[in-house]
């Protein structure tokens, strides 16, 4: 037998359900003591692996990246604690990294389905309404459950964030993707998209800074989660300054969706809509940044044990990933102090276990 790892002091299998001890043993949680065998012991308080439910393993600002640099972004967002990722997006296909045991796990949005010139450059598919559910087929079987769309994005006629599909498009390639066995989310910055979206079936909403009043409602009865990236929108600012010059209405536009961030988070999380974390790495941002995702929930107004739900046990729920149970295999993060009385204290793993490997002290 290969030595043990027995992990004492506050075990936070769930919101309501602490415990005083695991064990590793073959790389699965225990919370029976083994017999026999060599054990090594730490001490501390425990999470599930935090979860980055909004990255991109393999790409950059300029498109898809080499094995090396996606490695690198993969060995970041590990060492930060995120041994769970959600991947939204991208042109590289990372499933090597699912050979690998020393790599978070990953779960797959295919590539980026936007609309002709209506996105980033090397990101996307970049087609027309009537190929969409096409597409989304296309892709809801070669990702993980799920297919990411670009909802909205800067009009060049209009001068301002847009909506990319009409209505009937995204009702038949909602269709598509749930006939698929996949949820479907969509980027979406503005308001103007929003409704059609939902209303079309839509699971989940990335970044969500257009949520409005009026919408809230539609989304909680709905049960649509949002993502919303606070990190990313930290952003919006220099985003709006970079095409003032071009787009003014885009630039008032992305400021004043910047300055009611927080309030919008607040308002969705009050209203029952599920929140979750995502850093929106491998664009524009590194990786590893899920920590200072949770201190921006928290900073909007997110009771901690609400934050850490949403990168923890919400979030492995809501992927359909187990966390700290009975022979499920052991990822998980330990820290010196209780996230729950400061989320801070997740900057600053004392020890990251992933798949029964004790990686770091």
């Amino acid at each position: 037998m290969s030595t043990i790892l027995h992990v004492s002091g506050r075990v936070l299998v769930g919101p309501e359900d602490v415990r005083d001890e695991l064990w590793v043993v073959d790389g699965r949680i225990s919370f029976t003591a083994p017999t026999g065998g060599e054990v090594r012991t730490v001490h501390g308080w425990v999470l599930p692996g935090l979860t980055d439910a909004h990255c991109h393993v393999g790409l950059d600002a300029h498109g898809a990246v080499d094995r090396a640099t996606s490695e690198k972004q993969a060995l970041a967002d590990r060492d930060a604690g995120a041994l769970l990722l959600r991947d939204a997006g991208s042109p590289a296909d990372t499933r090597w990294v699912d050979e690998r045991e020393d790599l978070p796990r990953i779960v797959r949005a295919g590539r980026h389905i936007a609309r002709t010139r209506r996105y980033i450059r090397n990101y996307a598919h970049e087609i027309e309404p009537d190929q969409l559910a096409e597409y989304v087929r296309q892709e809801a079987r070669r990702g993980d459950g799920w297919v990411k769309l670009v909802g909205d994005w800067i009009d060049r006629d209009l001068g301002d964030l847009g909506p990319c599909w009409p209505r009937e498009a995204l009702a038949a390639a909602m269709a598509a993707a749930h006939e698929e066995g996949a949820r479907v989310t969509a980027h979406v910055f503005g308001e103007d998209s929003l409704r059609d979206l939902v209303e079309a079936g839509i699971d989940c909403i990335e970044h969500a800074t257009g949520l409005t009043e009026d919408l809230i409602p539609l989304f909680a009865e709905r049960g649509v989660a949002i993502v919303p990236t606070l990190v990313n929108i930290a952003g919006f600012p220099e985003h709006a300054k970079a095409g003032e010059a071009k787009f003014p209405a885009y630039a008032r536009h992305m400021r004043a969706l910047h300055a009611r961030r927080y309030d919008t988070v607040a308002a969705a999380y009050e209203a029952g809509i599920p929140v979750y974390t995502g850093t929106d790495a491998g664009g524009s941002l590194p990786h590893g940044l899920i920590a200072q995702e949770v201190a921006e929930l928290v900073r909007a107004g997110l009771p901690a044990q609400a934050a850490l739900s949403a990168t923890t046990w919400g979030a492995h729920a809501w992927l359909g990933r187990p966390g700290l149970e009975e022979g499920a295999r052991a990822d998980f993060v330990v820290y010196d102090e209780d996230p729950r009385a400061d989320v801070r204290v997740l900057a600053a793993p004392q020890q990251i276990v992933l798949n029964g490997r004790a990686l770091r002290a």
